[in-house]
């Protein structure tokens, strides 16, 4: 699938956001590894990442020639600040209406617009797939990010009080989806 527009910052300044191919992989890479050091509300950490730049570029690839699934990256002054995506659930007949939902931006860029723009482009994408519902887990204390999502239609469907666990104290995760046309 494929995503381009340039959208204004609150600082003045242009993000272009568009999908991300195989050309993209270590600057993608980058910024998952950066953004994944910088909170504890992305489902990874920094010493979990393995990711080589040769399945980067298979998962961008992939992700280009999908008709349902995309990644998507928002750059600034040329450079990748942050990435979100759809995936598909699953491609049963009883699932196959839904997607996820993914969004990762570095520290520096918060509060510019980025987050909203690039979960409006990807409820865009998902309704251009075909999706019905679009779904997502969010930290709870993430209270900015899950603000954002109510804001852009996305309702609380349920919550996992020991969804992350991060050494000996656990993150509770809420659960939220979103119905699209």
């Amino acid at each position: 699938m494929e995503y381009y527009k340039k959208i204004p910052l609150k600082d003045g300044r242009e993000c272009v956001l568009r999908n991300g191919t195989p050309a993209d992989a270590q600057a993608v890479l980058d910024n998952f590894i950066l953004t994944h050091a910088e909170t504890d509300f992305l489902t990874s950490c920094p010493d979990e990442i393995h990711f080589t730049v040769e399945k980067e570029e298979q998962f961008l690839k992939s992700r280009t020639e999908s008709d349902c699934e995309i990644e998507i990256l928002a750059e600034v002054d040329g450079r990748v600040v942050g990435t979100a995506g759809i995936d598909r659930i699953g491609g049963y007949a009883k699932v196959k209406h839904r997607a996820g939902f993914g969004i990762s931006i570095e520290r520096d860029a918060w509060g510019l617009g980025i987050g909203r723009a690039l979960t409006k482009a990807c409820i865009e994408c998902a309704e251009k797939a075909g999706y019905t519902q679009l779904e997502l887990e969010v930290v709870a204390a993430n209270t900015r990010a899950a603000a954002l999502y109510e804001s852009e239609g996305f309702i609380e469907f349920g919550r996992n009080p020991r969804g992350f666990c991060l050494g000996n104290s656990y993150q509770e995760l809420v659960l939220m989806r979103r119905a699209l046309r």
